[in-house]
């Protein structure tokens, strides 16, 4: 062993250098106290390192702190075995040490694994038997003769043992004895009346070829008890809830005897419950969750009751523990939200998900399933079957509002009680599918042959099944240097000269294209038609209409249509011709004006969010053509300006000049506007009681300032300035009089003080006259400073100011 030191220094040594980390060694287990298990050195050059152990595990004393020496310029350490060691493999074989070396701001931390190995020379005996202080066992006196009273743990086969110390009498009332299991039986005699003896026994345990293991035994006798341990009730069956928390009490048992402990015989071990050794109280220790454990629906309890000093004075009761099932959590279901989108087209029966909902406290029970509907309120598009949810009904977007997201909800309930539910949302959107090609009816147009540029000769109305109806566009394959129509509209328009001798009939083909009316907005369908255009001969002389030019100003009723004015219109010429066509050619914009014949009619039918609050002006072009049996039908065109006031619009005066211009003359519109403020009535009303209340005030305010002016007008102020200047004349004996002149004079004063309208500021002597005089002093009470003094009128005290 000296040999290997060296060596295992030099292997430290090279670790060290490497700073190979962690360590390993093998001890057996046969190793004291002061066995060396690992030597290691570290370079530290610059300061003073240190060597500490952190921690063990397990935790044990058997491990001294390392120590750190130092040897011809390298800090060597140690690791050796503390006093108290006692190494068993059998026990454990396994120990981890950390380690940690500080060299200045160098730290370095690393752990030694320590392997006990099994050293099969070495016998130990195992248990408390073994230990310094040995067993001890308390036994009745009672107890029956050659009754097994302890089990020795042999350390291996073959092990002979004996009991080596004394058992003479009269102390002992018989040999104890040992056989070759290890079974420690009582004396054949018994034990009867040894109750308070102590028999201590020493044991030898001895194997082949000398090796041995010794230990010592101490056995207590007890007196037989006192009582007889009984239960206070019989066998029960007790019902909880399995919403009981950890903890909860479920049952307390009592039993009858002195100082009396409980434990639970069955099951064993009890991972439901417990129960108080000493109060009986039988608890809760883990969660009753029958879904995740159904075998705690039903527990069967055996308890003991046994006296502490007598554990062989017991008494047993049996009672059984069920848990009953508690609906706290409403079902769960997946998906817990959908939100899916389908188109218009998907046909009656498709299948949009199936809902999987469990109940978390009972996993096999039945659950109802009912489909709420929330927008629209009793639509029947959807359908729940069972736990599927699928399209009831077409689905159309091809009316207005009907192409929107379907709201509704599952309500899934369990068969618990209380009934507990879980509300799935559901979000089904329907998108628009273009599903039919626009189309339009053939027309015919007329068109005087010399119409002007960009006459409007009809319009094109397409119609398309499709929501929105009206997202159509028109256009002309290949173009028309003739003919235009308007890509919105649809208004054929024209746009070169037509010769009624050359071609009296065009034919006109128009495409329709509609748009916005599929999820795909590059989805698009067409239809055509055909339009003719009649080309009319051009007579002499047109209409001609009286006046040309009509301005006027309507007030219009919402819902109400009126008469706006009458054409009247005729060709001088040709008085005989009096049959004509009316028609609006222009500044219809919102068509709300018709003609019924040559009447001008206003057609206020318009409802919501267009209805104009405020005064608008349409320039009509009213189109006049003879409509007799003579060809071609000439035309005018008479104008007529419409200012339209709906009743609702504020209250601003307007005032129209009315003219009546020739057809050569372009119209001027002249509008004067004259606004002004008409306040609320309530106003006027506040305004003029704050007025007069203002005016009050400031006439009694004047009244005040004017009664005042006229008391200090007429007090007489000279005579006032001479007995002031008499008054100041006066010596300190004139101020003792001064102030002794009013005590002695005051009951001789007058009651009222009307008395000063009389004053006319002549002093008077108060001997001759019941009036006297009195001064009032200003200034500060003092001999050496002159006095200021005021004379007031007779009957008013006088007053001192310092």
């Amino acid at each position: 062993m000296v040999l290997l030191r060296p060596l295992v220094l030099l292997l430290a040594l090279v670790v060290s250098d490497l700073h190979c980390l962690p360590w390993f060694i093998n001890v057996s287990e046969s190793q004291g106290p002061g066995t060396i298990l690992q030597s290691f050195s570290f370079n530290c050059s610059s300061h003073t390192p240190t060597l500490e152990l952190l921690h063990v595990q397990p935790p044990t004393t058997f491990f001294n702190p390392p120590s750190l020496t130092r040897w011809q310029g390298i800090y060597v350490g140690k690791m050796t075995l503390s006093s108290s060691a006692r190494l068993d493999a059998l026990t454990v074989n396994h120990y981890e040490l950390q380690l940690r070396f500080t060299c200045g701001n160098h730290v370095m931390e690393g752990p030694l694994s320590v392997d006990v190995q099994r050293d099969p020379g070495r016998i130990q005996c195992a248990g408390r038997f073994a230990s310094p202080a040995g067993e001890i066992i308390q036994v009745p006196e009672t107890v029956t003769p050659g009754t097994r009273l302890y089990t020795l743990l042999l350390p291996g086969q073959g092990a002979q043992m004996s009991i080596t110390s004394a058992q003479d009498p009269p102390y002992f009332p018989g040999p104890f004895s040992i056989n070759g299991k290890g079974w420690l039986q009582a004396p054949s005699q018994g034990l009867k009346g040894q109750a308070q003896k102590v028999f201590q026994l020493q044991i030898l345990v001895t194997f082949g070829q000398g090796r041995s293991c010794c230990g010592m035994l101490t056995v207590k006798v007890l007196p037989a008890p006192s009582s007889q341990v009984s239960f206070l009730q019989q066998a029960q069956n007790i019902t909880i809830p399995e919403n009981l928390v950890p903890g909860s009490k479920v049952v307390q048992v009592q039993a009858r005897g002195f100082n009396v402990r409980y434990e639970i015989l069955s099951p064993v071990p009890c991972r439901l419950f417990s129960i108080g050794r000493v109060d009986g109280v039988v608890r809760t220790t883990s969660p009753l969750e029958l879904a995740q454990a159904p075998d705690a629906a039903v527990t069967r309890l055996r308890v003991k009751a046994f006296e502490r000093l007598w554990p062989w004075a017991s008494a047993e009761l049996d009672f059984r523990v069920d848990v009953q099932s508690v609906n706290r959590w409403p079902p769960r279901c997946t998906p817990a939200l959908l939100v899916t989108q389908i188109p218009e087209t998907t046909p009656v029966g498709t299948v949009l998900n199936t809902f999987t909902c469990t109940d978390p406290d009972s996993p096999g029970s039945t659950l109802d399933y009912q489909l709420l509907f929330h927008s629209p309120a009793g639509a029947a598009s959807l359908c729940l079957q069972d736990r599927v949810l699928e399209v009831n009904a077409t689905l159309d977007c091809d009316t207005p509002g009907a192409c929107f997201h379907h709201a509704a909800s599952i309500l899934v309930l369990d068969s618990g009680q209380p009934l507990m539910t879980t509300e799935v949302p559901v979000l089904v959107m329907v998108t628009p599918v273009n599903e039919f090609s626009p189309a339009c009816v053939p027309r015919t147009f007329r068109v005087r042959e010399d119409a002007g540029p960009h006459a409007l000769l009809g319009s094109v109305v397409g119609k398309d099944m499709d929501y929105p109806h009206d997202s159509i566009e028109y256009s002309t394959p290949g173009g028309s240097a003739t003919f235009a129509v308007d890509r919105l509209s649809g208004e054929v328009r024209l746009l070169g000269p037509l010769d009624y001798e050359l071609q009296k009939l065009h034919r006109l083909t128009v495409l329709l294209t509609d748009h916005s009316q599929d999820q795909d907005p590059t989805c698009h369908r067409s239809g055509s038609c055909t339009i003719t255009i009649e080309v009319e001969d051009v007579n002499d002389h047109a209409p001609e209409c009286e006046p040309p030019f009509q301005e006027l100003t309507i007030h219009t009723h919402l819902g109400r249509s009126m008469e706006v004015t009458r054409v009247s219109c005729q060709v001088p010429q040709e008085p005989q011709r009096l049959a004509f066509s009316y028609s609006i050619v222009g500044g219809n914009s919102r068509s709300q004006f018709s003609l019924q014949g040559a009447v001008l009619v206003h057609n206020d039918l318009m409802l919501g969010p267009s209805w104009p609050e405020q005064p608008h002006t349409y320039e009509l072009l009213i189109r006049v053509a003879d409509a007799g049996p003579s060809t071609p039908h000439l035309s005018t065109t008479a104008t007529v300006i419409v200012h339209l006031v709906p009743w609702r619009a504020s209250t601003v005066a307007t005032s129209t000049h009315r003219a009546t211009v020739t057809s050569m003359m372009t119209p001027l519109l002249v509008t004067d506007t004259e606004a002004f403020w008409q306040p609320e009535p309530w106003f006027v009303v506040v305004l003029t009681v704050t007025s007069a209340l203002l005016l009050l005030a400031l006439g009694w305010l004047l009244s005040r300032l004017l009664r005042g002016l006229a008391q200090v007008l007429q007090a007489p102020s000279k005579s006032t300035q001479a007995l002031l200047l008499n008054s100041i004349q006066g010596t300190e004996g004139s101020v003792e009089r001064f102030m002794e002149a009013p005590r002695m004079e005051t009951p001789q004063a007058p009651s009222s003080v009307m008395s000063l309208q009389h004053f006319d500021g002549r002093a008077q002597d108060p001997r001759e006259s019941r009036s006297f005089q009195t001064i009032l002093y200003l200034g500060p009470l003092s001999f050496h400073t002159p006095f200021q003094y005021l004379c007031l009128p007779p009957g008013i005290h006088y007053l001192l100011f310092p």
